[in-house]
């Protein structure tokens, strides 16, 4: 079979070739006629597109002189437009230009050949502008997995930073480039990193996946068998986590309290963190658990926050009402193994009064001493309070 350059004369070439900048500039305005979100572009990226077209032409020329057997000339075609063309206009916009581009030239040089060597053309337009289409989708493919590798180190380093509490403008303009510069209500959602080999998809991709599907926004980053995931713009914490399950492994998932910006999420990543090493402490633990149902077991492990916060919800609540009654009657209710009777024989009071005062504490802390981990917490607290102030738990807990 006769190859392009064989069945077009070289008298049709050279019209061609003179009308090369008449075809790119008839492209380029019925670009602009034909789609909007070309006029919306900015000057430099209109005129970046512009030069792709020119390239278009020219290079279907060289094509031609090639015999069509060369596709190093298509490749080339996108090589005078920089890179992030890549971020101002999709694949699909890109076909759209390919599509316009094509049609104009099939039409432009029915005037410029003569009827015996159109046909030709029209075959050699189309089977150039098939190779011209594979090659964008080699441009954007390269594009997308430079972005996505790009991406994924960005993420990492940003999750780090603010997992150290590093807020410098360096961080603040990276979680821009995420889109994490405006992201409100915060919490960290932390759990087992799952098993390898999910058909060779990485463990942050797959994070990214699942919250892509829910319309949630989450960076995520692996710190050996723990998984961590900041999850954005929450309204739930309890919810948010219970729908980030599927992307953990087996064991505790535990939430932090919710914090206003990305900044601060590291007081919620420590409190998440600290609640999924010491929550195998409690083992009828709900999964997800908030940070602080785990006071108690934070506490046991020498979270000097949890502590702090123990001491103010329940210690100093119980001692700065009533008197300091209610702090006496939850101590010898624990001391009596949760018995009404020998609570108000030791504190010399009808039972009445240690109901009324039960109540009392559950309104004053929040915590129910007929629940079995309430009443666990409570002791906790009640424990740490008889340690001399600054007692710290032992440096290898």
């Amino acid at each position: 079979m006769a190859s392009p350059r064989q069945q077009i004369s070289d008298r049709s070439r050279e019209r061609i070739a003179r009308a090369a900048g008449d075809l790119a500039r008839t492209a380029t305005r019925e670009v602009e006629a034909a789609h909007e979100w070309y006029r919306r572009l900015s000057a430099e990226d209109r005129s970046w597109i512009g030069l792709v077209a020119q390239s278009g032409i020219t290079s279907f020329l060289a094509w031609l002189e090639t015999d069509g057997t060369d596709t190093h000339t298509t490749s080339d075609v996108f090589g005078t437009a920089p890179q992030e063309l890549t971020r101002s206009i999709s694949l699909r916009q890109t076909l759209d230009l390919i599509r316009t581009v094509v049609a104009v030239v099939e039409r432009e040089v029915e005037a410029l050949v003569p009827p015996k060597d159109r046909r030709a053309i029209h075959e050699a337009v189309l089977v150039y502008s098939r190779e011209i289409a594979f090659a964008a989708a080699e441009v954007y493919a390269a594009a997308a997995e430079v972005r996505g590798a790009w991406d994924a180190r960005l993420e990492g380093l940003v999750v780090d930073s603010v997992l150290r509490g590093e807020a410098d403008d360096s961080i603040r303009s990276r979680a821009a480039a995420l889109g994490w510069g405006s992201a409100t209500d915060v919490a960290v959602v932390v759990g087992a990193t799952p098993p390898r080999g999910v058909r060779g998809v990485g463990t942050v991709d797959i994070v990214h996946r699942h919250t892509n599907r829910l319309g949630m926004t989450a960076l995520a980053t692996v710190q050996g068998p723990r998984l961590i995931c900041i999850v954005a713009h929450v309204e739930d914490d309890l919810e948010s986590a219970r729908s980030m399950l599927p992307v953990f492994g087996d064991g505790p998932v535990v939430v932090g309290p919710v914090v206003p910006h990305l900044f601060a999420a590291g007081r919620s990543a420590r409190a998440a963190i600290s609640g999924h090493t010491s929550a195998p402490a409690w083992p009828g633990a709900p999964r997800p658990a908030r940070s602080d149902d785990l006071l108690a077991e934070r506490a046991l492990i020498g979270d000097q926050p949890a502590r702090a916060a123990l001491g103010d919800r329940i210690v100093r609540a119980l001692l700065e009402t009533s008197g300091g009654h209610l702090f006496e009657t939850a101590t010898a209710y624990l001391d009596t193994g949760g018995s009404l009777e020998a609570t108000a024989r030791r504190l010399f009071v009808h039972p009445n009064t240690v109901r009324y005062r039960m109540g009392r504490i559950v309104d004053v802390t929040g915590y129910d001493l007929a629940d079995p981990h309430d009443a666990f917490t409570v002791r906790i607290a009640l424990a740490l309070a008889h340690l001399p102030r600054g007692v710290r738990a032992p440096s290898g807990l």
